[in-house]
């Protein structure tokens, strides 16, 4: 099956202010996704196209995968959250093939541009990012309008799964790995044979562990199963947050603390989320969609929260090296 466009590893160039402007409606939109402030910077710089947004899962209705037309994620860049009051999300930017051109190795780069154009771009990018309502700060980004600019894709569309191939996004090697799971589970799924918590714990209400303060840069190695169950209650949380089916091939292995979250913007209903617990993110540690029910293939790589007790610090001194990730995430912007 043939995919149109740019593909994985074409060298691109994100077009000036005032192409992109063009091609935004007076919401700061084209076709329904949102054109971000933080983008704006980006404007006249190249980046490889690392992967077609062929398969996004929906975090907003959790209705499974969806696929964004014409377009594309470059090379690892993430939102900084500067012009969503500091969202330490980080999610991945999804870029429209035309905000962006082909770019020759060789040649120049565009710019600089005019303060005014460039202007001009922010204030329309900042179109709506934040409204007051109900009495409450609600705040809109590509993630929480994704299923307004997306399409479904339905469980056994094999059109869905083989545009991942004609794409580049994923190599066969890959593909048959991720499918050969998918024809086993999804249908043990359809018949009630896979628990929706994927770990079940066996903690009380009360229970305390130790807080390990872990700062950025911090070296941690993430628990065995049999100790984060510990940690866990019967639905598979620790005080409200949910350990993932993703999270467990991680497992046993070391990484770098990469931040510690206190806010975060919900996608379900634009609010910004204020963190009384604490949640970490692990340097190269993403949800890749290997082992996601009705979410195979989802390339938006989302970073999942850590609890600190499902952690523990590694002495510099008798660090192993550390196995290399599955798809690691990049250092944003």
């Amino acid at each position: 099956m043939a995919t149109s466009g740019l593909r994985r590893g074409d060298l691109v160039e994100v077009k000036s202010p005032a192409e992109i402007l063009s091609t935004l409606d007076a919401t700061g939109a084209l076709d329904g996704l949102p054109f971000m402030p933080e983008m704006v910077a980006l404007c006249g710089k190249r980046f490889t196209v690392e992967r077609r947004a062929e398969r996004v899962c929906d975090t907003v209705h959790y209705s499974g995968t969806r696929r964004l037309a014409d377009a594309v994620f470059l090379d690892q860049e993430r939102c900084n959250g500067r012009g969503h009051g500091r969202c330490q999300a980080e999610c991945r930017i999804l870029w429209k093939e035309a905000w962006l051109r082909a770019a020759d190795a060789g040649g120049p780069a565009a710019g600089p541009f005019s303060a005014e154009e460039t202007e001009a771009l922010t204030a329309r990018a900042t179109v709506g990012t934040h409204t007051e309502r109900d009495g409450e700060q609600r705040w809109r980004c590509q993630a929480t309008d994704l299923p307004a600019c997306t399409e479904h894709v339905k469980l056994w569309d094999p059109r869905g799964y083989l545009r991942e191939l004609s794409s580049g996004n994923v190599g066969m090697a890959h593909f048959a790995r991720v499918m050969s799971r998918a024809v086993v589970r999804e249908p043990m799924r359809k018949l009630g044979m896979i628990d929706e918590v994927h770990v079940r714990g066996s903690a009380k209400k009360g229970d305390s562990f130790p807080a390990l303060d872990l700062q950025p840069g911090e070296r941690v190695r993430v628990k065995s199963r049999e100790e984060i169950a510990r940690t866990l209650n019967e639905q598979g949380r620790n005080k409200g947050l949910w350990f993932d089916e993703e999270m467990l091939a991680y497992c046993g292995r070391e990484f770098r603390v990469r931040q510690r979250v206190r806010t975060f913007i919900n996608d379900q209903d634009g609010k910004m989320v204020e963190l009384k617990n604490e949640a970490i993110t692990l340097e190269g540690v993403v949800c890749t969609g290997n082992h996601s029910l009705r979410r195979w293939f989802c390339s938006r790589e989302i970073y999942p929260y850590w609890r600190e007790c499902w952690l523990e610090r590694v002495d510099p001194a008798v660090a192993v090296p550390e196995p290399a990730p599955a798809r690691a995430a990049g250092d944003g912007r």
